[in-house]
């Protein structure tokens, strides 16, 4: 086994503090995503759009990487480690992982609404209305919401189809296009799904299934990898 692709949703970050979307106190429990996330939104109402992201990019400070994104950054040192998260926070690189495409964006980038190529890190948390690009242009979130398309996804499914194992976790794959990666994985090899909730709807012959959280899953899934290594 060479090349490990792990796929990682708001689980992952979920010990850390940052809140899901999808569960039973998710964000979309308090909040409409048409009227935060999709480009309309943005149009209608962006002094809203910029404060919930705000918000979230607030937290993001002050939250640190979990004992799950600590366990996959040491992974590296003994495979070639692909991280495609769905997530828009830098936890898997602030605990060290070096490869790590985000297909749904990243808060603590914003870009501009003129020029998307100017693309910006923010050192701080707050955006604002009037803070804009070299060419005068609005800044907006750095994140894929709903409506547009995923830059990303064509090499997400790149690196997927080179996998010797594939890795899910915290994810409830019903996120498409996201959700459809696990089908990409070469035929016959292992694929290991850690998720205290998991119940693919895949049919995949070579699944593992690990209903453990990210901070427990993770760390014991890649000690058992490690110790299984030739001598």
């Amino acid at each position: 086994m060479k090349q490990i692709v792990v796929l990682t949703g708001a689980g992952m970050s979920a010990e850390s503090g940052i809140k899901t979307f999808r569960d039973d106190d998710g964000l979309w429990r308090s909040h409409r995503f048409e009227d935060l996330a999709t480009p309309e939104a943005w149009q209608r109402n962006p002094q809203l759009v910029l404060d919930f992201y705000n918000e979230r990019r607030k937290q993001l400070f002050e939250v640190a990487p979990n004992a799950g994104h600590i366990a996959l950054a040491k992974l590296e040192n003994s495979f070639d480690v692909q991280i495609v998260t769905q997530n828009v926070d830098d936890l898997h690189e602030r605990a060290g992982s070096k490869n790590v495409l985000h297909l749904h964006g990243e808060l603590k980038k914003v870009r501009s609404t003129t020029n998307p190529s100017l693309v910006y890190t923010m050192d701080h948390w707050e955006l604002k209305l009037g803070d804009v690009c070299a060419e005068g242009g609005q800044l907006r979130p750095h994140i894929v919401w709903f409506g547009e398309a995923v830059p990303n996804i064509g090499q997400a499914i790149s690196l997927v189809k080179k996998a010797d194992l594939l890795l899910v976790i915290g994810t409830s794959l019903q996120v498409y296009p996201a959700a459809s990666l696990i089908g990409y994985a070469p035929h016959g090899v292992p694929v290991v799904l850690i998720d205290p909730k998991a119940s693919p709807a895949t049919h995949h012959l070579n699944l593992r299934i690990i209903r453990q959280t990210a901070a427990v899953g993770v760390p014991a899934f890649v000690d058992e990898l490690l110790h299984n290594l030739p001598a």
